[in-house]
């Protein structure tokens, strides 16, 4: 709690909280029995996922981003789902912008706010594709985009696509089957695709360095929401061993499937979860 008083502090972000939490249409993961050639296909976005009610963004974590007033002037009136993004791998820099209190004009001159979604809109997700490319037409902001979505004929184009991309920095893949109805909560009509997995875990300790990471930590010991206790060692930096996330911190990991013994296999350390 303390760190993340200060990284607020540092920021000069205190988020305002919106009234209710926005309700979203969440992912699952994606599944090999499906016909891909049912689905959309879109990049998964490393950004800051926000919610447009039509009058201000808020957070997925309920908190209203203060964005320039100039950045959302030509937003419709009508709630859109979408991302705050900018370019692949600038998670960081994302979130330090979206998060600051007073927003720095020159630092969202950068970022646009991709759409994926029109919530309560009627119609399948490929009318809804069509309504979204004509709503950005109309609203002329150059603050204001569609995700590209784009079609496969098969899982093999599909992962083929996968490895292209995230081979150029990208995140993963996003499915949305054509035919889907909106509706929030999490949905088998939208799946995330990555050659990775990652998940959340609570930092309960350290393991001491060793050799050139004498007197520094050399691991993370993590607890899952399962109450699985693991530890993770690769992905910290020098500056991190240093200074690790706070015991108590949330953060996130990415792995590749699972041990015998049910451990996450080749645990990375993928960055510390900011509560915004």
């Amino acid at each position: 709690m303390f760190k993340m008083l200060i990284f607020l502090l540092v920021l000069g972000s205190f988020p305002l909280l919106a009234v209710t939490k926005p309700d979203l249409l969440l992912a699952q993961d994606y599944q090999d029995n499906i016909d891909v050639s049912q689905y959309w296909v879109s990049e998964k976005l490393d950004g800051v996922r926000a919610y447009w009610d039509g009058k201000q963004l808020i957070s997925r974590g309920g908190n209203i981003i203060q964005a320039p007033a100039w950045f959302t002037a030509d937003f419709p009136s009508r709630p859109l789902d979408g991302e705050l993004w900018f370019a692949r791998q600038q998670f960081a820099q994302i979130l330090s912008t979206v998060s600051k209190q007073q927003p720095v004009s020159s630092e969202w001159q950068q970022l646009v706010y991709y759409i994926f979604e029109l919530p309560q809109a009627e119609g399948t997700f490929t009318e809804r594709i069509r309504m979204m490319q004509l709503l950005v037409q109309q609203q002329n902001s150059p603050y204001l985009q569609v995700v590209p979505q784009f079609r496969v004929a098969d899982r093999a184009t599909l992962l083929a696509t996968l490895t292209q991309l995230e081979q150029a920095g990208a995140e993963g893949l996003m499915l949305h089957h054509q035919d889907a109805h909106y509706k929030t909560g999490r949905s088998a009509d939208l799946l995330k695709l990555k050659t990775y997995q990652d998940a959340e875990a609570t930092v309960i300790g350290y393991r001491p360095g060793r050799g050139k990471y004498q007197g520094m930590v050399g691991a993370l010991v993590v607890r899952t929401p399962d109450g699985l206790e693991f530890a993770i060692g690769s992905g910290l930096t020098d500056a991190l061993r240093q200074t690790p996330p706070a015991i108590g911190s949330e953060i996130t990991y990415r792995y590749n499937g699972y041990t015998s013994n049910g451990i996450p296999r080749f645990a990375r350390f993928l960055r510390e979860r900011q509560a915004f």
